[in-house]
C-alpha cells in the first residue's frame, strides 16, 4: 500500500517547527576532499590519466553531513564525533562553525581524522580516491569522553541521531548512553545503521537501512513490495527497534511503523550522485519527528528531500524552501 499523501499546508506547519529545533548528532564524522583538475594525457609511467590541478574543496561527510543537513533546514545541530588531533580536525571544526553547527569533537591522537580524498575531473568524473582512516572501535578514555559529551548535550535535544559508518565512534556503550539519555527526555533516537552493529540498536525509535543492508540483516532478497515488507519486519525483529524506514534507491522507500506500513515511490527526477543521500534522509526525518510529525509524515518529507539531494554532486544539503517547492510540485500546485 502507498503511504498517505502529505499536503502542503501540513508540510508548512511541520517545516515551521524546524527552526531552531535542537538535534544532537552522534557518530562517524568525515571530511570529503575533492582535488579537481583537467585530464589531457595518459602518464608515460603507467596507463593512468595525468590530472592537472585546478582547485580543491572540502565538504563535510558522514555524521558531519547529517548535522550540515539539519542546519541547512533551519535546525540547530550539535555534533559529537571522534577526530584525530591533526589538520583535518581543525578543518572539520572550522567547517562546522561556518555551517552553524556546534562541534563537540573528541580528539584521539592515535588516529587520523577520517578523510576521503577524491581526484576528479572538471566534469565530475572520479579518477581515484585515497582514504585516511582508522576504524577500530573507540575504547576506555575516548569512549568515556564521548559518553560524557552525550550526557552533557542530550538534555537540550529534541531528537538524537546516531550516524554509524563503522569508523569507530559508534560502540555498544555509546548507543546505550544515547538510548538512556533520550528516554529521560522522551525524545526519538534515529539510526543510520551498519549491519555489523545491528544488535547495538535495541531500544531506538527508527533505523534507516538501505535495501542492501536490509537484505543482509534479513537474509533474503528484496525485489518487490512484499519482499520489502518481509525484510523490514525481520530487520525490526533483529535490531529490536520500534520502526524501520528502508531506502530502496529508484524503488523509493518502505516504512514499517506501529501505526502504519507502506511504500513511498521515488521522487528523484534526475540522479547525479547518491553520496550522502542517507544523511539527508535521516536529518529530515529527525527534524520532522522533533517538530511533531507522525512517522508517516516524516518519511514523506525525507523521501522528497532525498529526491532533491541525489541530483547534486557529492555530499549536499537541501533547504526548507526547496523542500516546500518539491512538495507543492508533487501535489500539482
Amino acid at each position: 500500500m502507498l503511504l498517505p499523501l502529505l499536503y502542503s499546508d501540513r508540510v508548512r506547519t511541520i517545516a515551521h517547527g524546524f527552526t531552531g529545533t535542537q538535534i544532537l548528532v552522534v557518530g562517524d564524522a568525515m571530511l570529503d576532499k575533492f582535488i579537481v583538475g583537467r585530464v589531457t594525457r595518459i602518464s608515460p609511467e603507467a596507463p593512468v590519466p595525468v590530472v592537472t590541478f585546478d582547485h580543491e574543496l572540502h565538504r563535510m561527510g558522514g555524521s558531519a553531513n547529517v548535522a550540515n543537513n539539519i542546519a541547512a533546514l533551519g535546525g540547530s545541530a550539535t555534533l559529537i564525533a571522534v577526530t584525530g588531533t591533526d589538520e583535518g580536525a581543525s578543518t572539520l571544526t572550522r567547517a562546522c562553525r561556518e555551517a552553524g553547527i556546534a562541534p563537540a569533537l573528541v580528539g584521539d591522537p592515535t588516529r587520523p581524522t577520517t578523510t576521503k580524498v577524491r581526484i576528479v575531473t572538471e566534469r565530475n568524473q572520479q579518477v581515484a580516491r585515497v582514504d585516511y582512516e582508522a576504524d577500530a572501535e573507540i575504547r576506555d578514555e575516548i569512549e568515556h569522553r564521548v559518553i560524557a559529551e552525550i550526557n552533557k548535550h542530550a538534555p537540550q535535544a529534541s531528537a538524537i541521531v546516531i550516524s554509524d559508518y563503522l569508523k569507530g565512534c559508534v560502540t555498544r556503550g555509546v548507543v546505550q548512553a544515547v538510548v538512556a539519555a533520550a528516554a529521560e527526555r522522551r525524545v526519538p533516537v534515529l539510526v543510520d545503521p551498519k549491519i555489523p552493529h545491528v544488535d547495538y540498536y535495541g531500544g531506538t525509535t527508527v533505523v534507516t537501512p538501505n535495501h542492501h543492508e536490509a537484505e543482509i540483516a534479513a537474509n533474503m532478497r528484496v525485489r518487490s513490495e512484499d519482499d520489502a515488507r518481509g525484510a523490514a519486519r525481520l530487520f525490526r525483529d533483529r535490531a529490536q527497534c520500534q520502526s524501520v524506514l528502508m531506502t530502496r534507491g529508484d524503488q523509493g522507500m518502505w516504512l514499517l511503523a506501529d501505526e502504519i506500513e507502506g511504500h513511498l515511490p521515488a521522487t528523484a527526477r534526475e540522479v547525479a550522485d547518491v553520496t550522502g543521500a542517507g544523511d539527508t534522509v535521516i536529518a529530515t526525518l529527525a527534524l520532522a519527528l522533533a517538530a511533531g510529525a507522525t512517522m508517516s509524515e516524516a518519511a514523506r518529507l525525507a523521501n522528497e528531500a532525498a529526491g532533491l539531494v541525489v541530483a547534486r554532486f557529492g555530499p549536499a544539503t537541501v533547504t526548507v524552501a526547496e523542500l516546500l517547492r518539491a512538495v507543492d510540485s508533487a501535489a500539482g500546485l
